[in-house]
């Protein structure tokens, strides 16, 4: 066992007061799981639906499901990873921890080029964005595209991604601090929801219906807005709950709007293949080696003061990515 440990421990749902710092156990690695000394991990809003039950977990749990650090040992059965590789993971559960033993299947090699903080940083957000641009509507010269969120992990990762593409950007933000951001990440047309309707500034600037698609992980206050922005076989991707789960909608709705799509991607479906997930994670860091996308980090907090991450994200307190520092 690794003693002088420590996770956050969720031992019932709620706020985040009950994210809990306590000492833990790490068991030794198993056949094909190595242990990793924990950098940095990466706070997400499916964080939060773990915690507050939304996606219910069985309970005791340590939360995060995105992170990077270093390996310290390895199980039994492993041969493509060493000790001492940095490395990175996304989709495992138990991140928000000093040590933690993760299946080796799981990691990607982080290279010498790319900070490990950064590759926390866009472990989940990153490869979400890759997928949501490159596969669930792969983006291309002549589309239009609405990002929800444009200052927020992904959104700020998915227009760039989109501008690369070739595709037109709208984005959404709720302060000019943040409309700043998104404007300097590459969106043609930037809209401050504080300030005005968003598919009344949309139509103002393109007309009635002008979007190829809508990325939105705002959910429930922005969901039927942009149904109605979609022009005819428009695609709907909701990837996320910000403001809470989207209504139902139905199969008429749609046909009425113009023979719309919907679709709620995940990562896991996307990431589905040993394959699918070294495809993303090498195009990411590569980018990142190169300078052809910028990783905002926007806040750090010591990996004790969880809560207080959750407490900003969830109040829309933060631009970029949120990270917890093992070391702080």
């Amino acid at each position: 066992m690794t003693d002088n440990t420590h996770a956050i421990v969720v031992g019932n749902n709620g706020g985040p007061e009950v994210l809990e710092w306590a000492a833990v156990e790490v068991a030794a690695p198993g056949p094909g799981e190595v242990t990793v000394k924990v950098a940095a991990a990466g706070v997400n809003f499916i964080d939060v639906y773990h915690r507050d039950g939304l996606y219910p977990l069985k309970l005791p749990f340590t939360p995060g499901v995105e992170g990077a650090g270093v390996v310290t040992a390895i199980g039994p059965e492993v041969t493509a990873v060493e000790v001492g590789a940095r490395v990175a993971w996304s989709g495992a559960l138990g991140s928000y921890a000093e040590d933690r033993c993760i299946a080796a299947g799981d990691l990607v090699e982080v290279p010498e080029a790319v900070s490990l903080d950064l590759a926390a940083a866009v472990m989940l957000q990153g490869m979400t964005a890759h997928y949501l641009s490159h596969d669930t509507y792969p983006l291309a010269e002549g589309d239009t595209c609405l990002v929800h969120a444009g200052a927020g992990g992904v959104g700020h990762l998915l227009i760039q991604m989109a501008k690369a593409r070739g595709a037109t950007v709208f984005a959404t933000v709720g302060s000019q601090e943040k409309a700043a951001v998104a404007t300097a990440a590459g969106a043609d047309h930037v809209i401050n929801y504080a300030e005005s309707d968003f598919k009344d500034a949309v139509e103002e600037i393109a007309g009635p219906k002008p979007l190829s698609v809508v990325y939105d992980g705002v959910g429930a206050d922005t969901f039927e807005r942009g149904l109605e922005l979609l022009g005819r076989r428009g695609v709907m991707v909701t990837f996320g709950n910000a403001s809470g789960p989207p209504p139902p909608t139905d199969a008429l709705h749609l046909m009425r709007l113009g023979s719309l799509y919907v679709t709620r991607p995940t990562l896991f479906d996307y990431n589905a293949t040993r394959s699918q997930l070294e495809q993303r994670s090498d195009d990411l860091f590569g980018w990142i080696a190169s300078g052809e996308l910028e990783v905002r980090i926007g806040s750090s907090f010591p990996m004790a003061e969880a809560a207080d991450a959750h407490r900003a994200l969830q109040g829309r307190a933060t631009t970029g990515k949120v990270l917890l520092d093992a070391a702080g």
